[in-house]
């Protein structure tokens, strides 16, 4: 009956009371057992918001000839079978055929692999099962799962509220909305309440701003608000990403710029110099598709789609394929401390009491492993000051830790409890044991704002109030003790070693907050007595050093943003080789807030090291960067951290401690939450960038050099150099196989020794026209001097296009080489190392040469074999593009090797 209501119409979960919400859905306090959840799965099928399914073979197969292009090709076909030229339009329509089948093979390859990559962004959930919290997959979620929530989290079902503490959501999503909302558990409304007043309802995506939540799932995937919504977009088209679409108007004005040459060629051929009208009109067809880069969409794709698969080996999952490139570009990256930086496995590694005592903690990670010392003795629990601050360290704090075997040990929660707990269990207490004989009354959790968090519990027959936080927020609570040092200077001390310092304390709680909503105006534990302070390590991960003395070798500026205390951020940023001694090297949030935009823009500039810092002055920095002309890249794992991951030119989440709205905000994911792995990042997205350019060098540059030959034969009246049928050959050989070859092309391992591009250049800068000219003068230039030569010689007509055409084909292999690197000589690039270009170029010229020998070639493309010295004339004449284009390339870098010089010299006087 349970399962049944729940694919019905929805139930007014709402209106009814919290004590039949169990009842109705046939579960309990202790959650569903495992055999029950099981089952209820398998009738419901997956928590899963339906998706449009992915589209056929014969789908992708039939938009690959939507485009315009292909519409002129074909009228071209249809044109020549209509006049009896069986072998054009027969070889037209194969050149349709191939291009289809080979753009949607790539298609299709690209939708398996998107699909593939959705698989590793899976939203997890905390529920409750047989009485024990589990993290599990969304998606094995069913109605009657009792499910915790807390802030930074996305709800991942329906869900009807049984307890909350200070639960505020962000519904934008569903009703609009943009202002949170602050819901209760012990609400109640009347069943046609409207959806955005159902105060006791969490709503499937919406997302955990502030505060706690328990609450049962009612309705799971499509049964849920947002699964009906998802239902009925399925149909909607998506947008296009932006990098793509500057490439598709790249494409366009070439485009345009091609069809005016080919037509002004066609008129003049057909007006001026006696040839008929259909032969023009074929022709002109055939260079116009020939000429123009039709596939550097495709190929575009490809290099993005092939560095988004390097950088998933790199633990760097893209959301977004422009995302690949982006990252490439920074300047700048503001990364988070903990978990980023840092390993995110706190350990207490010191204690100091109010009187100054000191002890050390020995121990590593969250395991409870270790001893409390003192000048070599070992304490226990049993040492009253220590034992206060054990109970303490239990008991005002919200993480798991329990031994799941006898010598292993499984933990949940926020890495500041965990290693609370570690150290409470060195002492001698556990959470489970602490709870029984003092038992939660009451409890204000920790928010970033709040600074601190508190419990509330009876204590010696009195309620007791127990309060952990930052130092100078505790302190600011407790009540001063004459005769003992400074608390200030403790907590000071400690942080200048690297610690990251908590307070405790504890005292009589005359007031205390109530359950639900808002604690009142000005409510918070006061008249404490300070129990001392813990002091926290954070190891920094494995290569993080190189990592960031590698950014700064590629002009990469490194923040550091963090909520710590200053001088623990800059102890960590001095042993990161991020900051400088002296005054300065540190901003904190105040200093930010007091600053006035001038004054920022000089912050920036001369520093690295954000501290103490909330989410708004993030966000504050993230613009004032991009302002001053960054291209800012920044990390971020928590809901504060959307604002600024939004901002940001690239947002980059952390998938494993990240929250889920952080991952939803960014383009890009580090599954291993390691800044090393972000650094790949940058190197593969630079890698991506000059492939792409690779690719457009090589299009653009053959696609010129064949209307420089046209142009030439055309204006001085010779016959037409190559049929139609040729060009679309030569354009099937050469922007067919190696244009999609050389996005494969790895890198030249110097991508991260080189400068930013600036995020202002275009991608067909002034060095690509450039080369670009002179690539297309020489191969054109040369190509129309032995065609002319062939023809003044005696050569039959069909000889002499025969030999271009072959010419041709050599020049698009030897100048593939002049693309696979823009400073680099090819003599210095094995072809080992790039197999896909290797075997790409191989076939096809071995193609066309099988095309020169077979009787199908032969008819289709008037081709014949080549005498042997003509094809070493021809081999000889098709180096002249790499000598030319090695020429360039040796006198920029005399250049700027002569520049540098002169940088490094100082000019006399």
């Amino acid at each position: 009956m349970v399962e049944a209501r729940a694919h019905e119409a929805p139930n007014p979960w709402h209106a009814l009371p919290i004590a039949a919400i169990p009842t109705a859905l046939a579960t309990g306090r202790e959650g569903l057992t495992t055999s029950e959840s099981q089952r209820r799965l398998e009738r419901q099928g997956p928590n899963a918001l339906p998706r449009a399914q992915p589209p056929s073979g014969w789908a992708i197969l039939r938009r690959q000839f939507r485009s315009p292009l292909i519409a002129i090709l074909a009228v071209a076909a249809v044109v020549s079978l209509a006049i009896g030229d069986l072998k054009d339009g027969l070889f037209i329509a194969a050149v349709l055929l191939i291009n289809g089948v080979v753009g949607g093979l790539q298609e299709w390859q690209a939708e398996r692999q998107s699909q593939a990559l959705q698989q590793l962004l899976r939203m997890r959930a905390t529920v409750i099962r047989g009485g024990v919290a589990l993290d599990i997959d969304a998606e094995e979620l069913v109605p009657g799962d009792l499910v915790s929530l807390e802030s930074g989290q996305r709800v991942p079902a329906d869900l009807r509220l049984i307890g909350s503490s200070q639960l505020e959501l962000d519904e934008s999503l569903l009703t609009g909305e943009s202002l949170t909302v602050l819901k209760s558990a012990d609400w109640s409304g009347a069943a046609d309440t409207p959806l955005a007043e159902r105060l006791n309802m969490l709503f499937a995506g919406s997302t955990v701003v502030r505060g706690r939540g328990q609450g049962f799932a009612v309705a799971t995937g499509p049964r849920t608000e947002v699964g009906r919504l998802a239902l009925a977009v399925l149909g909607a088209a998506g947008g296009r990403p932006p990098l793509l679409r500057r490439m598709e108007r790249f494409s366009r004005v070439i485009a345009i710029a091609v069809l005016v040459a080919a037509s002004g060629i066609g008129l003049l051929g057909a007006l001026h110099h006696g040839y008929g009208p259909m032969e023009m009109f074929l022709f002109a067809v055939a260079l116009a598709v020939s000429a123009i880069p039709e596939g550097l969409p495709v190929a575009l794709t490809v290099a993005l789609a092939v560095a988004t698969r390097r950088m998933a080996r790199r633990q760097v999952i893209v959301r977004q394929l422009p995302a690949v490139e982006g990252l490439g570009s920074c300047t700048l990256i503001a990364c988070d401390k903990t978990g980023t930086l840092t390993c995110n496995e706190l350990t207490v590694r010191r204690i100091v009491l109010p009187d100054g005592e000191s002890f050390e903690v020995s121990g590593e990670g969250f395991h409870p492993a270790g001893q409390v010392l003192r000048e070599g003795r070992s304490f226990s629990g049993e040492h009253p000051p220590l034992a206060r601050l054990a109970r303490t360290a239990a008991l005002c704090n919200e993480a798991d830790l329990r031994r799941a075997e006898e010598d292993r040990w499984i933990w949940r929660g926020d890495p500041t409890d965990i290693a609370l707990l570690a150290l409470a269990h060195k002492l001698g207490w556990s959470r489970e044991h602490g709870l029984e004989r003092h038992p939660q009354l009451h409890r204000i959790p920790f928010e970033p704002e709040r600074q601190y968090a508190a419990s509330f519990h009876p204590i010696e027959g009195e309620d007791h109030v127990l309060v952990k936080g930052a130092p100078e927020r505790v302190l600011a609570m407790c009540k001063p003790v004459p005769g003992r040092p400074s608390p200030h200077a403790l907590a000071r001390q400690m942080a200048e070693r690297g610690y990251r310092v908590l307070a405790l304390a504890e005292g009589p709680a005359p007031l205390a907050p109530p359950a639900e909503g808002p604690h009142p105006a000005g409510f918070e534990p006061t008249w404490l007595n300070l129990l001392g302070f813990v002091g926290m390590i954070d190891p920094l991960r494995p290569g993080v050093r190189q990592a960031i003395a590698t950014c700064h070798r590629a002009g990469i500026t490194v923040w550091m943003v963090t909520g710590d205390h200053p001088v623990t951020a800059l102890a960590i940023a001095r042993d990161l080789g991020l900051a400088p001694a002296g005054p300065g090297a540190v901003v904190t949030g105040r200093q930010l807030d007091a600053a006035s935009p001038e004054t920022l823009r000089g912050m920036i500039r001369g520093s690295c090291v954000y501290a103490r810092m909330a989410p708004e002055q993030k966000l504050r920095l993230v613009n004032a960067a991009r302002a001053a002309g960054h291209c800012v890249a920044v990390t971020g794992d928590g809901v504060n951290d959307a604002p600024a991951l939004r901002a940001a030119n690239i947002g980059v989440a952390m998938g494993r401690g990240g929250t889920d709205v952080a991952r939803e905000a960014a383009e890009l994911v580090i599954a291993d939450d390691n800044f090393a792995t972000i650094v790949a990042g940058v190197e593969e997205g630079r890698i991506a960038y000059a492939n792409v350019r690779k690719v457009i060098y090589l299009l653009v540059s053959t696609g010129a050099a064949e209307i420089v030959l046209i142009t030439l034969a055309v204006a001085l009246r010779l016959p037409l150099p190559l049929l139609p049928v040729q060009l679309l050959w030569l354009n099937l050989v050469t922007n067919g196989i190696q244009d999609l070859a050389l996005a494969f092309e790895p890198g030249e391992g110097d991508a991260l020794s080189q400068r930013p591009r600036p995020p202002s250049e275009p991608v067909f800068n002034g060095l690509m026209i450039q080369r670009t000219l002179l690539a297309a003068a020489v191969m054109g230039g040369v190509g129309f001097a032995t065609y002319d030569t062939l023809l003044r010689s005696g050569a039959p007509l069909a000889e002499a296009r025969n030999a271009l055409l072959l010419l041709m084909v050599l020049f698009e292999n030897v100048h593939l080489g002049n693309c696979r690197s823009e400073t680099r000589s090819v003599l210095q690039l094995s072809p080992l190392r790039s197999p896909v270009l290797l075997a790409g170029t191989v076939t096809a010229f071995l193609l066309h040469v099988l095309m020169m020998h077979i009787p199908f070639g032969q008819l289709m493309l008037d081709t014949e074999p080549v005498a042997p010295a003509l094809w070493l004339r021809l081999v000889g004449l098709s180096l002249t593009v790499l000598l030319v284009i090695e020429a360039d390339k040796g006198v920029r870098r005399l250049a700027a090797a002569w520049r540098r010089r002169r940088q490094r010299v100082p000019e006399a006087g």
